[in-house]
């Protein structure tokens, strides 16, 4: 069967689930690229969902628009200051402490 500990020589008491990492503090560099995140995927989901027939260019940047902005936005939210999040691979604190 899959074994974590195996994988990543890290116990699972050091990572953090999903839902710590998404209420944990965000650094403000992150705030920003989330909101912009945000904005990129308002402004694809108006282009898709526009009512008039728009070129099919309009249309793909439209949905790139939307999918770069979702992804961005998530990516930012998971992102954390908090100590306790270690990288797998170095065991080196992230960004966001002070050493």
């Amino acid at each position: 069967m899959f074994n974590l500990d195996s994988l990543t020589g890290i116990k699972k008491s050091k990572i953090m689930n999903i839902v710590k990492r998404a209420k944990a503090p965000t650094p403000k560099f992150f705030k920003v690229l989330r909101n912009i995140g945000l904005a990129l995927a308002a402004v694809g989901g108006t282009i898709l969902a526009a009512p008039i027939a728009l070129p099919t260019l309009v249309g793909s940047v439209g949905g790139y628009l939307a999918v770069a902005g979702g992804v961005l936005s998530a990516i930012s939210q998971i992102t954390t200051s908090n100590d306790d999040a270690l990288s797998p691979s170095t065991g080196i604190k992230g960004a966001g402490s002070k050493v």
